[in-house]
């Protein structure tokens, strides 16, 4: 049992950027990377493990070798890995979009349904993003609105700033913006119903496929219910400043803000994960700079965060 670092696998979504590259040390041949996929044991990009004896095998190879206690006690109530990390860069607006809940996308897609948060690691000024509605419509208007192309004179355009945090539960109208670099913990799910997508094409020229039917039955039709900000303050610790980002039934997101070093536990409860968005760090003998992950199992024991920046912390409670 070992902290493993993790290498994630990158996506060239249409709308993305060159940052995740430049800035935080990604590989891809492609010429946009849109996401990398910090934490994953999606069958659509699996994190492989990058040092020690596990090394060049996947996470998910991993906890089937190893069992899932490596998951941790919390964990039990998930039939497969719970979350998916990624890193978003959006260079271009994403496509207004929603994602079903667990009864639905189980019933209907066979996984999860997608509750999401995001924390706002940079925003160009001016930038924007979509979130639920500026009031509550019937069904009847939000499938008219979608047919003759008005559905954005009713959605909810956030301004955004570095540090924001957004709850994204399933069933929420959302589209990320333009100009906006998010970490985004979610359930472990790549089901997305298009609604709306400025008539862009894809690589094979044609219009990107929309999921109208789907999305009007799986929608909230209200405005959201969250503010657009931690759900916890700032607690001072001696050597760094921990904030509770979000807390859901699903994961639990903490950001350090570590001075010289953190001090934290993986229990037998759940697993930990960390995504370093600043500075480089050393955990167990292992050194981790901006923009890479490590895994840390359940019933690893106490271990310390040394050096100084910013880290995304995830954990199952």
């Amino acid at each position: 049992m070992y902290v493993m670092k993790l290498q994630a696998p990158c996506k060239d979504y249409i709308w993305g950027g060159s940052r995740l590259r430049d800035e935080y040390g990604k590989k891809s041949d492609a010429d946009k990377v849109a996401e990398s996929w910090e934490l994953s044991c999606h069958k659509d990009g699996k994190s492989v493990i990058a040092n020690g004896e596990f090394a060049g095998t996947t996470l998910e190879e991993y906890i089937e070798k190893t069992g899932k206690q490596m998951l941790g006690k919390n964990c039990g109530r998930f039939e497969y890995f719970p979350i998916l990390i990624k890193l978003i860069d959006a260079k271009d607006n994403l496509s207004v979009q929603v994602h079903p809940d667990n009864e639905y996308a189980l019933r209907v897609e066979g996984e999860y349904g997608k509750t999401e948060m995001w924390y706002v690691i940079d925003a160009d000024e001016g930038a924007e993003l979509l979130y639920g509605f500026k009031h509550g419509i019937t069904r009847e208007e939000f499938a008219q609105r979608i047919k003759n192309n008005t559905l954005l004179e009713v959605t909810n355009n956030v301004p955004v700033h570095k540090g924001d945090v957004f709850f994204i539960e399933s069933g929420t109208l959302h589209a990320i913006g333009k100009g906006i670099l998010i970490a985004e913990i979610q359930q472990n799910s790549n089901t997305t119903y298009r609604i709306y997508d400025y008539g862009r094409v894809g690589k094979d020229g044609k219009p990107r496929e929309l999921h109208v039917e789907k999305a009007c039955e799986v929608t909230k039709l209200i405005p959201p219910t969250r503010p657009t900000k931690p759900q916890g303050e700032p607690v001072k610790h001696d050597g760094w400043t921990e904030t509770l980002l979000a807390e859901c039934e699903y994961f639990r997101v903490r950001r350090l803000n570590v001075q010289s070093a953190a001090k934290y536990e993986a229990s037998d409860a759940s697993f930990n994960s960390l995504l370093v968005l600043d500075g480089s760090f050393e955990i167990g003998g292992v050194k981790l700079a901006k923009g890479e992950s490590a895994f840390i199992p359940a019933g690893f024991g106490e271990y310390v965060i040394k050096g100084s920046g910013e880290v995304i912390l995830t954990d199952i409670v």
